[in-house]
């Protein structure tokens, strides 16, 4: 982060787009700490936004064995995540409006951590689900407010603060995907405590936000009592917002069949089971760097949707080598899906240009991640159900490959030089 970037956080209020509390609310000037403090605050909620699932993704043998649970009941968990993203996102605007977006992030990560502190000690499948929809409900309202604290704070950075925090998002899930199985051995190799020990970074992520919603309720408290916040547009008038919803689906059913099946795809075509697992961290670990350079490339471009053509494009590129020789090309296939799925960090960006205001960022946010999260929930187990009845990949990469064209489409659509608000005839 460069010196310039540091004041234009701390410069006075009036300088920036909106304050910390609600919008609408006057101007104030900052104190000097609150800028650097906001920077860890993000890279530390950005971090915690997948282990929760990553980390049993690598411990869910010993786990389902661990609790009992039914082949039905560990299909459930494997679906809440975006059940619950698409659910509880939905919740964001209205809390971000009555408590301002950094009192509720501050209360997200306060969810993560309890849940991730509580399920590891649940006896059953039901206490355990519990814990987990806890933990994912925090995750849900942070994913959508991140994007608000960026555009409200980093006005003229937002390319460079959502690659900055894409690539913590990047980092925390490969994290998690790559140590809780040797850290959980270097700990007795408890399942429990494999999973414990992300608890830890989660409670520290609290720690930033604490500060920084008591400086927002401050500004709340300071607004005239007259002043109420702007709702924003009328989100489902507008066809970005309806391209952005769809894109981010498409590009996250693609990511979840990729995080979910990847694997099997190289082993049944005869990769050995560890390497397979190295080639799914590769496919992941793409995503560290990409995440921060791709969104900083689109802040600074009129028109995204060239990017999002060309992320399709790998993507199609992967599918087909997976297809005619799987085994043969392994990591440049894994290399190509990996930056395909860079289309998420892509997403992000898109979400904060395509808003004049935080308000309509807020709308946004939850509209497309909700929306999106919904319309990625089958894709898994249409894949899953197609290679158990065929016996193959064939058809389920063809889909793939088939889904990337509505995909590009929609990234064009999204990418366009326009607003929500122009698009709903809202004033700023």
């Amino acid at each position: 982060m460069s010196d310039e970037e540091i004041k234009t956080l701390n410069r006075p209020q009036a300088a920036r787009t909106a304050p910390l509390g609600s919008p609408g609310t006057p101007a104030t000037t900052q104190p000097a700490w609150l800028g650097p403090v906001l920077i860890v605050g993000i890279v530390l909620a950005a971090l915690n936004l997948r282990p929760a699932i990553t980390s049993l993704g690598a411990l869910f043998e010993e786990t389902r064995e661990g609790l009992g649970m039914s082949g039905t009941v560990a299909g459930l968990i494997t679906s809440v995540p975006a059940l619950c993203f698409a659910v509880f996102g939905v919740t964001a605007p209205r809390l971000s409006r009555r408590f301002g977006p950094a009192a509720v992030v501050c209360a997200g990560m306060a969810a993560v951590a309890a849940g991730l502190l509580i399920r590891p000690f649940a006896t059953n499948a039901a206490g355990f689900l519990a814990a987990s929809a806890l933990s994912l409900a925090g995750i849900a309202l942070t994913n959508v407010l991140l994007p608000v604290i960026v555009k409200r704070w980093f006005p003229d950075r937002v390319g460079t603060m959502t690659g900055l925090y894409s690539m913590a998002l990047a980092a925390g899930t490969s994290l998690a995907a790559a140590a809780t199985v040797p850290l959980t051995s270097a700990l007795g190799g408890s399942w429990r405590t494999g999973l414990l020990i992300w608890a830890v970074l989660a409670v520290a992520a609290v720690l930033p936000w604490l500060p920084i919603a008591a400086a927002g309720r401050r500004e709340k408290a300071a607004a005239p009592s007259g002043v109420r916040p702007d709702a924003g547009p009328r989100i489902v008038r507008s066809r970005t917002a309806w391209a952005l919803a769809c894109y981010f689906g498409l590009q996250a059913t693609g990511a979840y069949v990729t995080m979910g099946w990847l694997p099997q795809i190289f082993r049944d075509a005869g990769v050995s089971a560890s390497t397979a697992g190295v080639l799914l961290a590769v496919t992941m670990v793409m995503g560290v760097p990409l995440a921060f350079v791709i969104p900083g490339l689109a802040g600074r471009m009129r028109n995204q949707g060239a990017i999002a053509a060309t992320l399709g494009l790998f993507g199609f590129l992967g599918y087909a080598g997976l297809y005619f020789a799987p085994a043969a090309g392994a990591w440049a296939w894994a290399l190509l899906l990996g930056v395909s799925n860079c289309a998420f960090p892509l997403v992000i960006t898109l979400i904060g240009l395509r808003a004049k205001s935080p308000a309509g960022v807020v709308k946004l946010s939850a509209f497309a991640q909700s929306v999106g999260y919904l319309i990625s929930i089958p894709g898994p187990l249409v894949i899953g159900t197609l290679y158990q009845h065929t016996g193959g990949w064939d058809l389920p990469l063809a889909l793939m490959a088939g889904l990337l064209i509505p995909q590009i489409a929609l990234g064009v659509l999204a990418g366009r030089d326009r607003t929500i608000e122009d698009e709903c005839g809202m004033r700023d």
